[in-house]
């Protein structure tokens, strides 16, 4: 499937296009698992009522505005309160065009507090839409397992992702400063090492 990065002004004007906004919420964690291994970071995604990874968010109407649409998008998943945690244009950090399916996807990324990210896990149990379109959230293994290099992020990419959700997640970590390239391309390594 062709598709191509364009700009958010340029992306609005297709006015013929279905449009959809994704939003990846993610919060420093000083945590450590099994009191040794730096958590680091904590980046929310969410199981699909299809059985698939993804981010929290959907379509959206142009004439509702993009963040507006994503905003109530998210208020139906999880339940976010959008006067503390909403959407803002500012948080736009890629758009791509997929003209062989008259589809544009928006994707966000916000920096909240491990707070917050915990407020979000809480009330995401009581959203509208919890247990329908959106089977519970998700937290992303931003480490690999030292003992077998594979557990951890590694295995998280092993798993199956809605449309271009995976790579939304490996550019929302890098371009956050949360992992690095070379940790990036060892993990994708790492994942491909393990479906042989």
């Amino acid at each position: 499937m062709a598709r191509r990065a364009v700009p958010r002004f340029e992306a609005v004007k297709l006015t013929r296009y279905k449009h959809a906004c994704h939003a990846m919420f993610h919060a420093p964690n000083e945590d450590k698992l099994f009191g040794r291994i730096p958590v680091r970071h904590t980046v929310l995604m969410q199981m699909r009522f299809d059985g698939r990874l993804g981010f929290p968010g959907g379509f959206v109407d142009l004439e509702e505005g993009l963040e507006a649409g994503l905003n109530r998008e998210l208020e139906e998943e999880m339940g976010l309160d959008v006067r503390i945690c909403g959407i803002t244009e500012e948080d736009w950090a890629a758009t791509e065009v997929h003209d062989e399916q008259n589809f544009v996807s928006h994707f966000y990324i916000k920096k909240i507090t491990l707070d917050q990210i915990r407020q979000i896990e809480t009330t995401a149990t009581t959203a509208k839409d919890h247990g329908l379109e959106s089977l519970g959230l998700v937290r992303v293994p931003v480490y690999t397992l030292p003992r077998d290099k594979v557990g951890g992020l590694p295995a998280f990419l092993s798993n199956t992702f809605i449309g271009t959700a995976r790579e939304e997640l490996l550019m929302g970590l890098e371009q956050e400063g949360i992992l690095s390239h070379a940790e990036i391309q060892k993990a994708l390594k790492a994942s491909g090492a393990r479906r042989q």
